[in-house]
């Protein structure tokens, strides 16, 4: 779960960390008033609330000297469509701005936890070369970046903090400051279960004072259970249909093909998306039930499935085991009463009450096709795809 900068620099900001002098965030260029007059006097930054780095480039990050020069961008900036590098080609729709009160900046630093996957632990990553992409300093420049491990309890030592500051050029004065800073930045890490907190950049003023004049952080959302504040924002990567799943209780994620799968578990559900693959057909979705799901939750799988313009066909993939194979054809047969159904439906039961959930499907004059194998049911999804193009 990632959240925007403003979301962030909130995090931030309850840690102890400096930030900017914040008008706060508007969703129209007639709030501007209102936001300029909170963040003091001008220059103001105006910033896209956007889930990709390269903003900047892309002209979401604008200065305005003049109320009227910031009401200018603002009407610009609100609504807009953003492409950047991250985007990958999609345009994203700006619906928030952060307007900020501008800082002056002497030097530009990178920081950042992150999690070291080889090394089984949280990292401390940084740079004396703030400002840049992180991934390109890392190609042309390794040895300008400097990495501190951390204990996955305890954070940061004081010793390393205080290193970290010599190797970074911290202004002597402001290393007290720096250390408080890093070490809230690993403590938010590890109270938020993050995968990432980035400030980028961390400035140092005229006055040698720090400040985190951007900030992203991610958290990992299998620890949502246990963050409940981070569990009631808005998840802006989401889909509708992603949200809808999620309240009912079941992992869904929408893809880019066209074969729509049901599947109980994750291991068989990313297994069932790579064999539709190896059969010469792409998955429009990622679509896990669990093992402990009702007929009411089944229902509303394969309603959200069907709901997406996208699916051609759609394969049900069940070995029974906690899920009852009854359970999930009870579940079929009632969305299909619910939801208009014009595509081929491809279903492979087996483990616990196959044969009771065969049977029902069968005698419900459903019109489906049997599978007695993955494999098999990869195959008839695939062919069933193509003649339904025909």
């Amino acid at each position: 779960m990632k959240l925007l900068e403003y979301e962030a620099k909130e995090i931030f900001a309850k840690y102890g960390i400096p930030v900017p002098r914040s008008g706060g965030v508007i969703t129209d260029a007639a709030q501007l008033a209102e936001a300029l007059k909170k963040a003091g006097d001008g220059p103001w930054v105006l910033k896209a609330q956007v889930l990709a780095g390269g903003r900047g480039k892309a002209g979401g990050v604008k200065i305005a000297k003049t109320p009227a020069e910031a009401e200018a961008i603002a009407k610009a900036m609100v609504g807009m469509k953003m492409v950047t590098h991250q985007t990958h080609g999609k345009a994203l729709t700006v619906a928030e701005v952060l307007v900020n009160k501008c800082s002056d900046i002497k030097r530009e630093i990178y920081i950042a936890v992150a999690m070291d996957r080889k090394g089984e632990r949280p990292m401390v990553i940084a740079s004396a070369e703030g400002g840049v992409a992180i991934e390109e300093l890392a190609v042309s420049k390794p040895e300008a970046i400097l990495k501190v491990p951390l204990d996955a309890v305890r954070g940061i030592e004081p010793f390393q903090a205080r290193s970290l500051a010599f190797k970074l050029g911290i202004p002597a004065k402001e290393l007290r400051s720096f250390t408080a800073f890093v070490t809230a930045l690993a403590r938010i890490f590890i109270d938020l279960d993050a995968s990432l907190v980035e400030v980028n950049p961390l400035i140092i003023t005229p006055d040698d004072k720090i400040v985190a004049l951007d900030g992203k952080i991610v958290t990992d959302d299998n620890a949502l259970f246990r963050q409940k504040a981070l569990a009631e924002r808005p998840d802006h990567e989401a889909t509708d249909l992603e949200l809808e799943a999620k309240k009912v209780g079941i992992n869904y994620i929408g893809l880019d093909g066209d074969i729509g799968c049901m599947v109980n578990g994750a291991g068989l559900a990313m297994a069932t998306m790579d064999t539709v693959a190896l059969a010469g057909g792409m998955p429009a979705n990622f679509l896990d039930v669990g093992g402990g799901a009702t007929t009411e939750q089944v229902t509303a799988a394969f309603r959200i499935i069907l709901t997406d313009p996208k699916v051609k066909a759609v394969l049900i993939n069940i070995f029974g085991g906690i899920m009852k194979c009854d359970v999930i054809a009870q579940g079929v047969l009632s969305a299909v009463q619910k939801v208009e159904f014009k595509v081929p439906l491809i279903v492979r039961l087996e483990g616990t009450n196959v044969e009771q959930g065969r049977e029902l499907l069968k005698k419900s004059g459903l019109r489906l096709t049997a599978a007695d194998s993955l494999w098999d049911a990869a195959q008839k999804a695939v062919s069933a795809l193509k003649e339904n193009k025909q």
